[in-house]
This record gives C-alpha cells, structure tokens and sequence, in this order.
C-alpha cells in the first residue's frame, strides 16, 4: 500500500468516524432540534454523490469512507424527517 493510499484510508476513517456520535446521540435523545434538514438532505446528496464519483475512479478509500458515511448521515436524516414530525404536531 503506498502512503498516499494509507493517508486516504487514515482520512476516510477519521472523517466517516466523527459521525458516529452524533448518530448515537440522536437515536438515544431523539432530539433533533439542532439538525438543520436543509443541510443534512444537501449533505447526503454530496455524499451520495462522492460515493459515485470515488466507485468511477475505482478510489477505494473515498468509496469505502462514504458509503459508510452516507449511511450514518441517512441515519440522521432520516431521524430528523421522523423525530422532528413528531415535535412539530
């Protein structure tokens, strides 16, 4: 493995990572309310979109970081569409 490819996997790990939190502490709170639905349904769209571009270029650590990434912040989103309904009834 080249360092540059060690260098994207260390970055993929780290940057798909720190979503985890906040995933846990959304499903154990169901509070939503400092989610802003614009920016969450904007950024699983890039996500989504990386995950093309990185299985395009056969880049493994770009694919690799955000389909995990792109499932941790559908997740999330997914959680603000739900729990957040139910607040604003």
């Amino acid at each position: 493995m080249q360092s540059s490819e060690l260098i994207g996997y260390l970055a993929a790990a780290l940057t798909t990572c720190s979503f985890v939190p906040q995933a846990l502490h959304t499903f154990r709170t169901r509070d939503v309310s400092g989610i802003s639905l614009g920016m969450y349904s904007v950024f699983t769209l890039g996500i989504a979109l990386w995950l093309v571009y990185g299985l395009a270029l056969a880049a493994w650590p770009i694919v690799a970081a955000n389909a995990i990434t792109l499932m941790l912040a559908s997740a999330i989103l997914g959680m603000k569409l739900v729990y957040g309904a139910r607040r604003s009834r």
